[in-house]
């Protein structure tokens, strides 16, 4: 009777902690899908002008967001171990680390906006106007930053609700002023009257308008949220870099922001690759990529959970509690994600034809999702199983494994297929396949063997002590 109540109450602390932040995915989500299918109607062009920059996208903010998981870590930890003050003191450098790394993401984003779509291989058709996406996109940079590392800090201290409001606010922002900027004046109907609705018309260039409007005033929320916090407000600490604070942070936010960047960089190269296969390639490329993100949302919403759950059990030097919820979390993540694998199987066509009505393209995404959606339950177990290392601090393991597949099959395989042998699109996405595929196996028989543990190595430690003694 006690296991069933505690295993009720793993579930119960597991889903209040996961549930704003799934339900903050499925918002992102849609406006992804929004804007895409916004993008999408004015035309191919216009949809690989926006989507041939998307890798460097993920490269920036997903090394933003390595950065906050040190923090992350850190202050999960000692809100754990009872120590707020720390806790407090670590969202004060948090807020350093925001703005040194926003302005810096800025400088190279806005010099760089006009070179890196011809590095990306885009065509000539398209580079203007991608380059003057990417330049209107980074222009708030800094704000995007403070969002990203802000709301780590609240959902380190389990406030995911915040982060979903201020979000929220993001994204309905961004849907607005897409409807108001991409396209022209038009007579629209609602019901029996007839109104002519505003538009700028600007095309590719008011989707980053709108883009780059809602980011900050989603920076200027989360700062909002952050100093008003009962626990963690940085207010009154000291901007000055606080090496007892930074050091540990670093240790573990240094390894993943290593793999993120290796990674992304590795989504650079491998984007590369594909924007030479064309237009058709890389429209299908680009919303079957943002078609499948709304498949990854269980995966992700569960990782911010478990690096907060896992975190708060190595502060509070609770094995047991880490061993429960750790399972718990594993097998709720796999089900959830062999359901959405399935889904995306049956509705991978329908979803194409969200975004394009063009039959090329649908047939050559449809085709893609398809192969990708059973190996869904694979990639969840890979992202639950990095987010438990992360909040015990056990980064560096995923910067090898990611890099190893990264460059060693993705990269590598793609390069081999579409150089020697012909291969188009789904022999790219083949070797994404295997990539996933082999992060899986080896972060899974990382967590079997148990060394990510910090609170098994200090048992083996203390046994080993009593032993010789």
């Amino acid at each position: 009777m006690q296991n069933e109540f505690s295993r009720r109450a793993a579930l119960k602390t597991i889903v209040l902690l996961a549930w704003p932040t799934v339900l903050e995915q499925i918002l992102q989500t849609i406006v992804q899908y929004v804007d895409s299918a916004m993008v999408g109607r004015i035309g191919p062009h216009a949809t690989a002008a926006v989507g041939c920059t998307a890798t460097i996208n993920w490269l920036i903010n997903s090394s933003t967001s390595a950065l906050s998981i040190g923090f992350l870590a850190y202050i999960s930890k000692e809100l754990g171990a009872r120590r707020p003050d720390n806790a407090r003191r670590a969202s004060g450098q948090a807020t350093l680390a925001a703005l040194v790394v926003g302005a810096l993401f800025t400088c190279l984003a806005l010099t760089l906006s006009g070179r890196i779509p011809l590095w990306m291989n885009a065509g000539e058709d398209i580079a203007a106007d991608a380059s003057r996406y990417f330049f209107i996109l980074y222009a708030p940079m800094l704000f995007r930053a403070v969002n990203i590392v802000y709301g780590t800090c609240l959902r380190a201290a389990g406030d995911t609700r915040a982060p979903l409001r201020v979000n929220l606010m993001v994204n309905l922002i961004n849907i607005v002023l897409n409807y108001l900027l991409i396209y022209p004046s038009r007579p629209v109907q609602l019901f029996s009257l007839t109104f002519t609705m505003p538009g700028a018309g600007l095309g590719v260039t008011g989707a980053a308008l709108a883009s780059a409007i809602a980011f900050t005033f989603g920076g200027i929320g989360m700062a909002a949220v952050l100093w008003r916090h009962p626990l963690i407000s940085p207010k009154g600490t000291s901007l000055r870099p606080d090496g007892k604070i930074l050091r540990p942070c670093l240790k573990v936010a240094l390894p993943c922001a290593l793999q993120r960047f290796g990674t992304s960089f590795g989504y650079v190269a491998f984007a590369s690759m594909i924007n030479g296969l064309g237009t058709t390639a890389i429209a299908a490329h680009s919303i079957a990529n943002t078609a499948e993100s709304a498949f990854y949302i269980p995966g992700y919403g569960m990782q911010t959970a478990a690096a907060t759950l896992s975190g708060n059990c190595y502060g509070a030097r609770e094995p047991q509690r880490m061993k429960r919820l750790c399972r718990m979390m594993i097998a709720l993540e796999v089900l959830l994600m062999a359901l959405s694998g399935g889904t995306l199987f049956l509705s991978a066509r329908m979803l194409m034809g969200l975004f394009t009505p063009d039959a090329a393209v649908i047939d050559l995404g449809a085709r893609v999702l398809r192969m990708v959606a059973v190996t869904e339950p694979v990639y969840g177990l890979a992202v639950i199983l990095e987010g438990i290392f992360q909040g015990v601090g056990d980064t560096k393991s995923a910067f090898c494994f990611n890099l190893l597949g990264m460059w060693g099959v993705r990269i590598l395989g793609t390069f081999i297929s579409l150089r020697f042998f012909g291969g188009g699109l789904t022999a790219a996405w083949g070797c994404m396949i295997a990539h996933n595929l082999l992060l899986g196996a080896l972060l899974l028989t990382r967590y079997l063997r148990g060394n990510w543990n910090p609170l098994k190595r200090e048992m083996n430690q203390l046994q080993e002590v009593a032993h010789g003694i």
